[in-house]
């Protein structure tokens, strides 16, 4: 039995998503490092933990650090995640989301590592044409994304099974929202979450914002998602991993609140939260995007005993909305700050 508050690993930490999850963990008595290239996430964005510059796709390196210290788990954050730029760019995909997730399941089941909590996403599932997925649906990606992810998640089953390693995979439905006190949030370069972007418009950053496709199967013809707020996904990595500590087998998690909101209705909100008028216009369907997205989230509670805290999308947009005001004053700040 391992006890929790042991060395742990996070790739893409500095990330939005990691950010959170090591930020939970240091607060939970965890010692963590994040090793992440920077590409797309913020060194500030790290709290409490030590951050080491490297990429997956440098061996010599990952290696390195994995055997510098006995790391109890591996928590794999580090990826490209946009659906329309997998689409036109897949190899970039492949290369980042599978090869390097190889390199990083194998060297560090190679260096000792017992456990490992994996970042995937329902975009494994494609267009399974149910209303609420669940984890046994077959796995059908429409886009590349979906597909590096499905790989990835088969390389650390088949390396898992060969060496004994357990795992939890998480596949997020759409994460949104941010820390609560506004330390850390969403700050990804060429963002298009949607949440994101409709709090950008209300700002007046970006003069408008296009729904992509008007005439899908759905009650408004909008794409419907189910909204995860982060910090309760934070929490499902944190309950992984303790199941994993105490001797879990390895398993596979939904993360979401089980119901969805349309583009237009997640719009509507933004719209009343901050008091803006938000500038739309009507686009095509975006290639690889499914009508409906929206998870069962009954195994991760009865598994795991995840207790969501933040289900309300009003709240989600609260939060996203206060970061995004104070995100957008730190540019500022930095932008007036002469070079040296």
């Amino acid at each position: 039995m391992h006890r929790s508050g042991g060395q742990v690993l996070v790739t893409g930490g500095a990330g939005y998503i990691g950010s959170h999850v090591v930020r939970q963990l240091v607060a939970n008595g965890y010692r963590v490092m994040v090793y992440d290239n920077v590409s797309s996430g913020h060194p500030w964005a790290v709290l409490g933990a030590e951050l080491v510059e490297g990429d997956l796709a440098d061996r010599a390196r990952l290696e390195a650090v994995l055997g510098a210290t006995r790391f109890e788990a591996v928590l794999h954050f580090a990826a490209s995640i946009w659906v329309g730029e997998s689409m036109r760019e897949p190899a970039r995909y492949y290369r980042n989301n599978v090869a390097n997730a190889l390199n990083l399941f194998d060297l560090a089941s190679r260096a000792g590592v017992e456990r490992i909590v994996f970042s995937s996403s329902a975009a494994v599932y494609g267009e399974p044409g149910v209303e609420v997925i669940e984890e046994s649906m077959p796995l059908a990606p429409v886009n590349p994304y979906g597909a590096s992810k499905m790989m990835a998640e088969r390389i650390l089953r088949d390396i898992a099974s060969a060496t004994g390693l357990r795992y939890a995979i998480l596949r997020y439905f759409n994460v949104a929202g941010a820390d609560l006190e506004g330390r850390i949030g969403e700050a990804t370069p060429s963002n298009n979450h949607l949440i994101k972007v409709a709090c950008e418009a209300a700002l007046g950053i970006r003069p408008k914002m296009t729904i992509n496709g008007i005439d899908y199967p759905t009650p408004d013809g909008t794409c419907v998602r189910d909204y995860i707020h982060v910090e309760d996904l934070a929490d499902a990595h944190l309950e992984a991993l303790r199941y994993l500590e105490r001797g879990g087998a390895s398993e596979i998690f939904n993360c979401g609140y089980g119901h969805g909101f349309s583009v237009r209705e997640v719009i509507d909100t933004v719209a009343r939260v901050t008091g803006a008028a938000i500038p739309i216009e009507e686009g095509p369907r975006r290639p690889g995007d499914p009508a409906v997205l929206v998870a069962s989230a009954a195994k991760i509670r009865e598994i795991l005993g995840w207790r969501p805290r933040y289900d309300d999308l009003t709240f989600i947009v609260e939060t996203a909305w206060s970061w995004e005001q104070k995100l957008q004053a730190r540019l500022a700040d930095a932008a007036r700050v002469p070079n040296p």
